[in-house]
């Protein structure tokens, strides 16, 4: 086991992955920008190292300074977290020559299906439903279009490498798909550096549900059931939810079992999430691959007990899967909720600034992921996500009305945030019908 492990982020999951670190007894070390010197992460970790300044290219996403933090502390391994450098393959071949564990799989699996089109070939190839698309990379809109008309509008436009959101756009017809290609290639160059694009059927309606795995160095591959994070604002997760209403036993099985040969056909180590999109005939379809821990993954340790961190770091120290599918059970119902500093008022403004004063929910089946306290300056540099708000209850009516409960609890002043907004969606009849599309906020909270 690991005696030591750089944490390279910062904010909540920063904490999450220090506190699994401390009940493995594994000394951590936080890496920490100058605008992040009174973070909560950089005083629970063992040891903390300035890396740079406020801009993430100076700190967070220095690979050499992150590399030479851990060269300096000593540390066997770097857990990334998600965000910044958690589905980078240069950095993880940079850390495996470095000699320093990446938590994480190998750089050949984050390349191969952190590209949007390579990923699907490969879920082809393994016989995984794809939304029907181009099986070849698309550089200009001209090309574009000749390939939309074949796949018959309307489409998605999608960046090879993208991800949060960013490089997406639907075209729903002729007229607007060049100016809807363009800017999308235009955010993916910005966004991540590559013009690559392809393009898909865009799916009415959907449902967004995904299938967390773990699998470790000798084959072994295990689903922990699904999220339906079908609440969703331009492509932003909001709420999270498991399991999700619209799978059955035996359709939870069979995407499950999908999820599994697509984790196996990657040659997949370390936790991860198979991705599908829902139609409203209970057909699914492989939507894409997350090579890292998610943001939503604490819903998933609610009902399954397990510990997701915990097992990427056994995973990463070279041991194998200490339970099978078999004993993978999900019991009761959780929801998280996403609390951000932004404005819904003025199209989901971030608001960076102190929190003068601080009170979050507590008591039985209420889980809080954040870094905040009173007093912290929250810096204009990065995320808004501010903290998670989690429940779990016996059934789904009971974990909304827990979740009701916990954000009528929740009171941050100094700071803006969308939690009115997150208490708007919980208390809609829509969703407690549990009958939601990702076109939910759309179509209801324009």
């Amino acid at each position: 086991m690991f005696q030591k492990i750089l944490i390279a982020n910062r904010g909540e999951i920063a904490v999450r992955i220090i506190r699994a670190c401390r009940e493995l007894g594994i000394t951590s070390v936080a890496v920490y920008s100058t605008a992040d010197r009174e973070a909560l992460h950089t005083m629970l970790a063992d040891e903390a190292i300035c890396i740079g300044g406020p801009a993430p290219a100076d700190s967070y996403l220095n690979m050499e300074r992150i590399l030479s933090a851990a060269s300096v502390s000593k540390a066997d391994a770097i857990h990334p977290g998600f965000g910044f450098l958690s589905e980078n393959a240069k950095f993880a071949q940079m850390c495996k020559e470095c000699n320093i564990v990446f938590i994480g799989p190998d750089a050949e699996v984050i390349s191969k299906m952190g590209n949007k089109q390579e990923a699907r070939n490969t879920m082809m190839a393994a016989k995984v439903p794809v939304v029907p698309g181009t099986k070849e990379a698309v550089f200009s809109a001209e090309r574009g279009l000749e390939l939309a008309k074949e796949i018959g509008f309307p489409v998605m436009i999608k960046a090879a490498s993208g991800g949060g959101g960013k490089g997406m756009r639907i075209s729903r017809s002729e007229a607007d798909f060049v100016e809807n290609f363009e800017v999308a290639q235009t955010e993916s160059v910005n966004g991540f550096g590559d013009n690559t694009m392809y393009i898909e059927k865009y799916i009415e309606r959907p449902r967004h549900i995904e299938f967390q795995i773990l699998a470790d160095k000798y084959g072994n591959v295990v689903s922990l059931g699904e999220r339906d994070c079908s609440i969703q604002r331009r492509h932003q997760k909001m709420v999270e939810e498991s399991p999700s209403v619209a799978l059955d036993a035996k359709l939870r099985k069979e995407m499950g079992e999908v999820a599994v040969r697509a984790a196996k056909a990657a040659h997949y180590e370390s936790a991860g999430t198979i991705e599908f999109l829902l139609d409203k005939d209970k057909k699914y379809y492989f939507m894409e691959m997350n090579t890292r821990i998610q943001v939503e993954h604490g819903v998933t340790e609610l009902v399954t007990g397990i510990d997701l961190i915990k097992e990427q770091i056994f995973i990463a120290a070279g041991e194998k899967l200490r339970f099978k599918q078999k004993d993978i059970q999900i019991q009761g119902h959780a929801i998280e909720c996403r609390l951000n500093a932004e404005n819904p008022e003025k199209n989901f403004m971030p608001c960076p600034g102190k929190i003068e004063f601080l009170h979050l929910p507590g008591g039985n089946g209420v889980r809080i992921d954040s870094a905040i306290y009173a007093g912290y300056q929250i810096p204009p540099n990065y995320d808004s996500m501010i903290a998670k708000i989690m429940v779990y209850g016996k059934d789904r009516d009971t974990a909304i009305d827990k979740m009701r409960s916990a954000l009528g609890e929740v009171n941050v002043e100094g700071i803006i945030t969308n939690l009115d907004y997150q208490y708007e969606i919980i208390n809609h009849p829509v969703f407690r019908s549990g009958d939601v599309t990702t076109g939910f906020l759309e179509e209801y909270f324009k």
